[in-house]
């Protein structure tokens, strides 16, 4: 057996103190299954007072994570600490420097700044594994890069983020409003304090364009991505899906088009029998569709101690193993360049929400102004017991009514001239709800 491959852990938060405990646990069948002893040798952390649980004796102490980057005292450098700057960019760029393989979990990272990272990784010939980067334990990195080399991926999508689906889960479920599921989702721990970045879409964009990457051959690109969050979503929204064979989940959507790559993350309602739609909670799914194997779905747990931990230590055993391949397949020098496809020009179908008075003339105008775009309409929905009761509790008449239009597919573009059109005839009293349909 050769040398002990020695290892630094910066960032001993859930995660990090999980891929200690599973280290140490697994530490035999490792050293079986990889050929080498896999050490912890060195971590770094903002308190080291603090009881993590974990046995930490034997082991040095940094409380400079870029001081342990730098260390000649280990090989492999974990980096757990988060942010797409600040100590973990300094760190991460530190160990590849100084000829140290890096395993990291840090989605903002590796999206802001995955190519300049990987073209270092490629000079010193050193890994740059992130695998638990995306999606928690499920292994999609390696599913992409490796399992699926043999194919050509055309679209790949999935819920990408477990604190927006456990919310529209629970809204479901109990016919909640989307304040009163986050203020739940906050009380379980599932959402921070400020949620912005998850129910904002913009954790899931992150990840996305990391999946971009891998599956389409271009550079890791967050600005190429369009990005609407989960805040404006309402119960009765929630409640139409239903009636109409629909779920609604956010979704992170990579795709080719025309023109080049369409990369998305919207709330997308999808047929409630799609494998998609079935995931619930805070489990995340991603689906991959390609040339020879068709189509693929992967789930489970997106986020949790031990479910990244378990991500973390599948890079950590490939770099004991000496697997250590470019990080995002061919050479950085190849990929592609990331544009964003301007939304305006995306195709599918569209739920529309109008309010409008209850006023005689409103459902023709409607059908009118989509009529006028060339749009044509699968459904139009008016539904006086859903909602004039909740708008006008008195149940006054004329008092505000959703209409709800189900188109087939039509461009963006379109869709919102005709949007507009309505809203210019008068009979739109707030401000209209527009869900994109994936039917496949």
């Amino acid at each position: 057996m050769s040398e002990i491959l020695r290892v630094g852990i910066a960032g001993l938060g859930t995660v990090g103190a999980s891929v200690v405990r599973l280290l140490d646990s697994r530490r035999n069948a490792l050293a079986l299954r990889t050929g080498r002893a896999i050490q912890v040798t060195a971590v770094s952390a903002r308190d080291k007072t603090r009881d993590r649980g974990i046995d930490l004796s034997g082991v040095e102490w940094y409380d400079d994570p870029v001081a342990l980057a730098a260390s000649p005292d280990i090989d492999l450098f974990v980096e757990l600490i988060g942010g797409e700057g600040g100590a973990a960019k300094a760190a991460v760029e530190t160990a590849l420097a100084t000829g140290k393989h890096v395993v990291t979990a840090n989605k903002a990272l590796i999206a802001h700044h995955g190519r300049a990272l990987a073209e270092l990784a490629e000079e010193k010939g050193v890994a740059l594994a992130f695998e638990a980067s995306v999606a928690g334990g499920i292994p999609i990195i390696k599913t992409v890069k490796e399992g699926l080399a043999g194919n050509t991926i055309t679209r790949i999508y999935g819920i990408l983020n477990g604190t927006c689906n456990y919310i529209l889960t629970r809204m479901e479920k109990d016919g909640d409003s989307f304040s009163k599921c986050l203020k739940q989702a906050q009380k379980l721990g599932y959402a921070e304090a400020d949620p912005t970045f998850d129910i904002g879409g913009y954790d899931t964009a992150h990840k996305l364009t990391i999946l971009t990457a891998l599956a389409f051959g271009v550079n890791v690109n967050i600005d190429a991505v369009y990005v609407e969050g989960i805040d404006k979503i309402d119960a009765i929204d929630i409640r139409m899906a239903r009636k109409l064979g629909y779920r609604i989940k956010l979704l992170g959507v990579a795709e080719r088009s025309d023109s080049g790559i369409e990369q998305r993350v919207h709330p997308t309602m999808v047929p409630s029998d799609s494998p998609i739609a079935r995931i619930m909670g805070v489990t995340n799914a991603v689906t991959i569709q390609s040339d020879a194997v068709d189509e693929l779905t992967l789930s489970g747990p997106g986020a949790g101690g031990d479910a990244t931990a378990s991500a973390v230590l599948a890079d950590i055993a490939d770099v004991a193993s000496g697997a250590v391949g470019r990080p995002f397949g061919p050479p950085v020098a190849t990929l592609g360049r990331a544009i964003q496809e301007p939304i305006k020009r995306h195709e599918g179908g569209y739920y529309i929400r109008l309010t409008v008075a209850d006023k005689p003339g409103a459902a023709a105008s409607i059908v009118t102004s989509f009529a006028d775009m060339e749009i044509s309409l699968e459904s139009i929905i008016q539904n006086r017991s859903e909602s004039a009761a909740q708008l006008d509790p008195a149940g006054r008449s004329g008092a505000p009514v959703p209409v709800v239009v189900i188109t087939y597919a039509t461009t963006e573009a379109a869709l919102r001239k005709a949007v507009d059109k309505v809203i210019a005839e008068g009979y739109v009293v707030e401000k209209p709800q527009v869900i994109r349909i994936e039917r496949e």
